[in-house]
């Protein structure tokens, strides 16, 4: 086994940064993660907090880096574009953007588009997810992979052929805290996965989802009338949006999906999907991203004549 560094791989989000030391066979030699997503950056500087982190690690300048998420986006580092689908994903690494300017290699790679005047959707990052997820479950059609802005994908191979985004994530924040629902959801705290009341709202959001709203109000009376905990509310506000984001994905039960997570989501998004009858195969999102940051490196690499290939 190599332990000699050979690729930094980063994961540059909205507000998180997520970064891994490989070497030649794809072994982490190093990690940091911390808060420094892209809108905490911008003032400071992409590749001053990127050194930091390089130079605690003491990380060579002749290491290259490659780097997905949101520090390709119009507001990040350098712009990346997009690869309008049907896009094959193992040609994100070939149209990556190198960073002009900077002593050591680095490049972002691109996000998709889905371009249509009345659906249109993007991501970024979790082309790169998908990418590992691929090569983890092969055959799979459709991923979850949930989050602040939760995508649906469908694939054909490695051929991304359908994407849909909901923001059940950041609903589930702003509606738990700044809004009538957060004196009777309590602000903060995890959701039991197992808990009735969470699983109750999944499948009241699945089954009859053009009656959230109203759903979204009960909580409110349950706890004026019936005393309903803070726990069991919040719960059962996390239940019926996810249920309705499954309603959504058109998820009818009995299908497989490749669930792309980890933490606190892949519990939740497991259970919810379990509850709806669907085969879950796990996927966990950091083992993916890295494979796809890596992947994408090795066609980058491979186009370009860079020689410092994993």
């Amino acid at each position: 086994m190599s332990t000699s560094p050979c690729l930094v791989a980063v994961d540059w989000g909205t507000s998180s940064f997520r970064l891994w030391l490989m070497s030649r066979d794809g072994t982490v030699l190093a990690e940091h993660r911390s808060k420094e997503g892209m809108s905490e950056v911008a003032e400071r500087g992409f590749e001053l907090v990127l050194e930091s982190h390089l130079s605690t690690l003491a990380v060579p300048q002749d290491i290259p880096v490659v780097i997905c998420g949101m520090a390709g986006s119009r507001q990040g580092w350098v712009e990346a574009g997009y690869i309008d689908i049907p896009a094959d994903l193992t040609i994100i690494g070939q149209n990556a953007t190198i960073v002009p300017g900077t002593a050591r290699r680095i490049i972002i790679l691109p996000g998709l588009a889905v371009r249509s005047l009345s659906e249109p959707d993007v991501m970024r990052g979790e082309e790169t997810q998908l990418l590992g997820a691929h090569f983890e479950m092969p055959s799979g059609t459709c991923y979850c992979m949930p989050g602040t802005h939760s995508k649906w994908v469908s694939m054909d191979g490695a051929t991304v052929s359908g994407f849909e985004t909901f923001m059940t994530g950041e609903l589930f924040a702003t509606i738990n805290a700044k809004t009538i629902l957060a004196h009777s959801t309590g602000g903060k705290g995890d959701v039991d996965a197992h808990d009735p009341a969470f699983l109750t709202g999944v499948r009241d959001g699945w089954t009859r989802p053009e009656k959230t709203t109203h759903h979204l109000f009960s909580i409110r009376a349950g706890q004026l009338l019936y005393g309903h905990g803070l726990d069991e509310s919040r719960a059962r506000l996390s239940g019926l949006l996810i249920g309705a984001e499954l309603a959504g994905a058109g998820i009818n039960g009995g299908e497989q999906i490749g669930l792309v997570a980890s933490g606190v989501l892949q519990r939740l998004y497991h259970a919810a999907l379990s509850e709806c009858g669907v085969n879950v195969r796990d996927i966990d999102a950091d083992v993916a991203v890295r494979r796809g940051l890596i992947e994408s490196w090795q066609h980058f690499s491979n186009t370009s004549g860079d020689q410092k290939r994993p």
